[in-house]
């Protein structure tokens, strides 16, 4: 139930971050920041006060952290932790325990004394 709660406050604050970060303009919003002009005189850029578009955005950055954070150890907690893995998980099939039989090479003509002629396969015999 808590990580429902977490991921539908998760999802929210990810929406909530789009719309303020593409509500606030950017640093150089004139003709010359669209060509790579500071648009001020100022050493580092125009540098105002903090808005509170600003101020909402650093909020939800902290909010999408401490939720990411927040489900990803929720999400680990019921797979035992940090000494588990996704292959532990996993079964291997047994393998056969019936012993393969082994035959007897054949001979060029088929048969399994090498084909010779008057050869019956058995040793000692011809």
């Amino acid at each position: 139930m808590l990580t429902v709660i977490l991921t539908i406050i998760h999802v929210l604050v990810c929406v909530f971050m789009v719309v303020v970060v593409l509500l606030q303009s950017g640093k150089a919003a004139d003709l010359a920041g669209a060509f790579g002009g500071m648009g001020s005189q100022t050493t580092f850029g125009p540098r105002g006060t903090a808005t509170a578009l600003s101020k909402a955005t650093a909020i939800a950055a902290v909010l999408f952290m401490v939720t990411s954070l927040s489900l990803a150890i929720l999400a680990t907690r019921g797979r035992g932790g940090a000494g588990s893995s996704i292959l532990d998980s996993t079964h291997p099939k047994p393998l056969s325990t019936v012993p393969a039989t082994r035959k007897q090479p054949l001979g060029p003509a088929g048969s399994i004394g090498g084909g010779r002629v008057g050869d019956t396969g058995q040793p000692g015999k011809k």
